[in-house]
């Protein structure tokens, strides 16, 4: 019997799980509700079980054996500010909230996993059952760092999966090195001097200012960073006055930058601030330029890497794990975690979701036939890396 077929039986307790979740969405740091059904849950398991990690995260301690070595298992628990479309009997009763990324499916196969090894062990160690809050944007892992995650629970190394739509069903990916990119935001202020639109040439115009500025911020990419460097800059923002006859005084631009690397960050960082001075003296207008560090990259460490590999082969067979997807652009607040411990973050195939819609969209549902394939991975890499 397959390791997944030996977690069939749990697939229709856990889906309603799964499904009670989904109904019940919480946004980040308000994940009161999911986070306490975690809390009772691995409790009723005899787990050791501590709340209020980095605000509403729970840690749970499943010690077997006598060895000192520990290994952490994060699942995220927050959902997204979206107003879900779904008709179905399990859809969000918090309106204008739904798990639109998974994260109901997440939480859902870590407790699936933790009860496996609650009851069957078969490892030597220790294992931190991590259900992290707000991970949409909020840095939640930051937070559980800072709330002293790692000196309170000081394992060795720590592991994250993400559902991944597009990707065939119960297949994994496994990236060397990054798996997603950094995201900062900036913002852009301009300012010249408003004037009457059929007399210009009494004011400075920053709406012509602007656009050649989001012009101009697209050749950094092109121009500046190697052709194998990928990077992103997107200005999604671009806000100026409110009449047809007026030039306006003030532009107000933003948008976000992503990357692999730090050096890459780093420089884009640098050029859209020289490029910011630069169209602002050309054009004789005020830009104030600021950047938010956002999120960093998402970067494997190869051990680790090649363990998931492994593990995962063993659970789905080798012609189901993939090892050259492409890295996404879309980041990652695990990327904190692996900063400061080497780990892996997976990709595990939702199928063509619902409607064939990707993540982040009011139709998405997370594919229930995953849960026994992700409590699978999760109780054989335990048991790889705790071996009894």
């Amino acid at each position: 019997m397959s390791a997944i077929e030996n977690l069939s039986g749990l697939s229709a307790r856990y889906a309603a799980i799964r499904r009670d979740i989904h109904a019940h969405p919480e946004l980040g740091y308000q994940e009161y509700r999911t986070s306490e059904l975690v809390a009772k849950h691995l409790e009723s398991l005899g787990i050791e079980t501590h709340r209020g990690i980095g605000g509403t995260g729970v840690v749970g301690v499943l010690r077997a054996g006598s060895a000192e070595h520990s290994i952490g298992l994060r699942a995220d628990m927050d959902a997204l500010p979206i107003l879900e479309q779904n008709n179905f009997e399990h859809r969000s009763r918090n309106e204008g909230c739904m798990h639109a990324c998974g994260h109901d499916g997440h939480t859902t196969m870590l407790l699936a996993a933790a009860e496996v090894l609650a009851k069957q062990g078969g490892f030597d160690g220790t294992v931190y059952f991590v259900f992290q809050p707000a991970e949409e944007g909020k840095a939640g892992a930051k937070a559980m760092i800072e709330d002293g995650i790692f000196d309170r629970f000081p394992m060795d190394s720590i592991f994250g999966l993400h559902n991944w739509p597009g990707l065939p069903l119960g297949s994994f990916a496994v990236h060397s090195g990054p798996v997603m990119a950094s995201a900062d935001r900036f913002d852009a202020i301009v300012t010249g001097v408003g004037s009457h639109a059929a007399m210009p040439h009494l004011g400075v115009d920053p709406i012509l200012a602007s656009a050649a500025l989001v012009q101009s911020l697209q050749s950094i990419v092109s121009r500046t960073l190697d052709p194998s460097d990928a990077a992103v800059v997107s200005t999604t923002v671009f806000r100026a006055g409110n009449t047809f006859n007026v030039i306006p005084e003030r532009v107000e631009l933003a948008g976000t930058m992503r990357t692999f690397t730090e050096q890459a960050r780093d420089t884009v960082r640098r050029r859209m601030q020289e490029v910011c001075d630069g169209i602002g003296a050309a054009h004789n207008v005020q830009v104030d330029f600021i950047c938010h560090p956002g999120y960093p990259a998402t970067i494997n460490t190869p051990n680790e890497v090649r363990l998931c590999t492994e593990v995962a082969r063993e659970v789905v067979g080798a012609a189901a794990v993939a090892t050259e997807e492409r890295p996404s652009m879309g980041s990652e607040d695990f990327s904190f975690f692996l900063q400061h411990k080497p780990g892996c973050y997976v990709w595990l195939g939702n199928g063509p979701g619902e409607s064939g819609c990707m993540l982040h969209n009011p139709l998405y549902d997370f594919n229930d036939e995953l849960i026994p394939v992700g409590a699978a991975y999760w109780t054989a890499l335990a048991r790889r890396l705790l071996p009894a």
